[in-house]
C-alpha cells in the first residue's frame, strides 16, 4: 500500500483516498510575470513524477495547477514595462508551458487562473466576514483574523506566539494583530484599472492566499486528497489556505482534529546552488530555458528524482554531469539489446522491488537503484533472458518517461548546445580511417585516432564482426 509522508501530521501515512480508486491533487503552481527558474522545475518534476505513480498504481486522478495571474510582482512588472496586466502574464503563461514541454511533462488536468475566479474568492470571503473570522480595517483591505481560528500553526507545528506575520506584503495599518492575512486588497489610486475588480469592500483585488482556496474548492470540491507545493509555502501560504477554508466550512469551533479541507499535505524539498541558498542578488539564478541549452532535459529530470522529493538538493553543472552519466550507463545496457516492449511480471523481483520503493513515499533514489541494478543484469545477460531484462528496465523506467529514446541517438547527441567537439559525421570518418589502419596492420595509427577520440569525449566500441559503436563520454 502507499505510504505518503503527511506534513499535517509530520508521519507518513498509509494512503487512502476519500473515493476509492480516485485521487483528486492540487498543487500550487507559478506566478507568471518571469521565466521560470530551477526551484519551480522541481515543483513540476516532483508533482509530475507523483501523478505518474498514481497512475501506474491503477488510480484516476485529477490533476490541478494553478496560474497566479494578479499580484503585486505581477502588477510592478507590467508598469514597469508599460504594458497590460494580461500581456505581461500571458506571455509568460506560454513561456512556462514551453519549458514544461521541453522537460517532457504531463499536462495538468486543470490550469486555472487566479483572475477567473474572482466570484469564487469574494464567495469565501463573504462567509468568512458573515462568521466573523474576517473583518475590513481601516485601510479597506479585508483580513483574516488569525488568532479567531484555533486551529491555526498545526501545518507548521508551531503555536501563535511563534509564528511571524511571513506575509508577501508589509503589514498594513488596518490590521488587528500582526499575524492577520489579507484576503482583499482595497484598490490604490495609482494602480492601473486592469489591476482591480469590484466587491462588496470595494473596489480591489484578491490577496495571494485566497485564490488557491477558491481554485481548489471550486474544481475538487471542499474535501480532497493531495494539496503540494514546495517546501516555502508550507508557512504562511499553506497555513493560511487550511484557515481560510475550514474557517469558511465550518466556522470558529473548528479544530485541528475535526475533518480536514485536504487529507495529505505534500512539501518537496529546496535548491540550493553549489551549497547556496538561490538568488538573483548572489548571481546563481538559473532558468529553465538557460539550463536546458547545455543539458538534455532527460538529464535535468534525471537529476532532480535521483534525491528523495522531500530532500533539499544542491545544483551544480558537476551534479547534471553526474546524471548525465548515470543515463549513459542506463541507455548504453538498452544499446545492445534489440528494442522490445515485451509486458514484464508485476510480481517479479524487479518490478516488486520498484514498486516497494515508490510506495514508501515515493522513494525514487531507491527506485532509480534498481534502474541500475536491473541494468547490470542486462549487461551480464544473454539471449532471451536478456531480451527480457532490457524491456523490463525499459518499462519500469518509463513510469517517469525515462530511456523511451533510442540508446544510439541519446548516447551520440552529447550535451546540448556545445559548440567545440567533434560532429558525427567526422567522428565516423575518424572509424573509417581506423579500420582502414588496423586494415594495413598499422596499429600503432588505429591506437592513435581511439585516444584521440577519447580526448575529444567520444567512446569505441568495438562489436563482434568488425562493427564498431561510439558514444559521447
Amino acid at each position: 500500500m502507499l505510504q505518503i509522508y503527511n506534513t499535517l501530521s509530520r508521519s507518513k501515512q498509509a494512503f487512502k483516498p476519500i473515493e476509492p480508486g480516485k485521487v483528486k491533487m492540487y498543487v500550487c503552481g507559478m506566478t507568471v510575470y518571469d521565466f521560470c527558474h530551477i526551484g519551480h522545475a522541481r515543483v513540476m518534476i516532483v508533482f509530475d513524477m507523483v501523478v505518474r505513480w498514481l497512475r501506474a498504481s491503477g488510480y484516476e486522478v485529477v490533476y490541478v495547477r494553478n496560474i497566479t495571474d494578479i499580484d503585486d510582482k505581477i502588477i510592478n512588472r507590467a508598469v514597469e514595462n508599460g504594458e497590460p496586466i494580461s500581456a505581461l502574464t500571458q506571455r509568460f503563461i506560454d513561456a512556462m508551458h514551453f519549458d514544461s514541454d521541453e522537460l517532457g511533462l504531463i499536462h495538468p488536468d486543470h490550469e486555472p487562473r487566479a483572475t477567473d475566479y474572482i466570484a469564487q474568492m469574494q464567495g469565501i470571503i463573504g462567509r468568512l466576514v458573515d462568521k466573523e473570522l474576517a473583518y475590513q480595517g481601516e485601510d479597506a483591505d479585508v483580513n483574516f483574523a488569525v488568532r479567531l481560528f484555533p486551529g491555526y500553526g498545526h501545518l507548521s507545528g508551531k503555536s501563535l506566539d511563534e509564528l511571524n506575520a511571513g506575509e508577501r506584503v508589509a503589514v498594513g495599518g488596518g490590521k488587528r494583530d500582526p499575524l492577520d492575512f489579507v484576503l482583499w486588497k482595497s484598490a490604490k489610486p495609482e494602480e492601473p484599472a486592469d489591476t482591480r475588480w469590484k466587491s462588496p469592500w470595494g473596489d480591489g483585488r484578491p490577496g495571494w492566499h485566497i485564490e488557491c482556496s477558491a481554485m481548489s474548492c471550486d474544481l475538487l470540491g471542499e474535501h480532497f486528497d493531495i494539496h503540494g507545493g514546495g517546501a516555502d509555502l508550507q508557512f504562511p501560504h499553506h497555513e493560511n489556505e487550511i484557515a481560510q477554508s475550514e474557517g469558511a466550512l465550518y466556522g470558529q469551533d473548528h479544530k485541528a482534529s475535526d475533518a480536514p479541507f485536504v487529507n495529505y499535505w505534500m512539501h518537496n524539498g529546496h535548491i540550493r546552488v553549489n551549497e547556496e541558498k538561490m538568488s538573483k542578488s548572489l548571481g546563481n539564478f538559473f532558468l529553465i530555458r538557460d539550463v536546458l541549452k547545455s543539458f538534455d532535459p532527460e538529464v535535468l529530470r534525471f537529476f532532480m528524482l535521483r534525491a528523495h522529493y522531500r530532500s533539499p538538493i544542491n545544483y551544480s553543472d558537476a551534479q547534471l554531469e553526474e546524471a548525465r552519466a548515470g543515463l549513459v550507463r542506463l541507455y548504453t545496457a538498452l544499446a545492445q539489446v534489440p528494442a522490445s516492449n515485451q509486458p514484464i511480471d508485476p510480481h517479479a523481483v524487479w518490478a516488486k522491488r520498484f514498486t516497494d520503493a515508490m510506495n514508501d513515499d515515493f522513494n525514487t533514489p531507491e527506485a532509480i537503484a534498481t534502474l541500475f541494478d536491473l541494468a547490470s543484469e542486462v549487461n551480464r545477460a544473454q539471449g532471451e533472458e536478456k531480451a527480457q531484462l532490457a524491456a523490463t528496465l525499459k518499462q519500469l523506467a518509463g513510469t517517469f518517461n525515462f530511456l523511451q529514446r533510442d540508446p544510439t541517438h541519446f548516447l551520440q547527441a552529447g550535451s546540448r548546445g556545445s559548440v567545440e567537439g567533434l560532429s558525427a559525421d567526422q567522428i565516423e570518418e575518424q572509424i573509417a580511417a581506423r579500420v582502414s589502419a588496423k586494415l594495413a596492420k598499422d596499429f600503432a595509427k588505429a591506437d592513435l585516432i581511439r585516444r584521440e577520440l577519447i580526448e575529444q569525449g567520444v567512446v569505441l566500441e568495438d562489436k563482434p564482426g568488425g562493427i564498431t559503436e561510439w558514444r559521447r563520454s
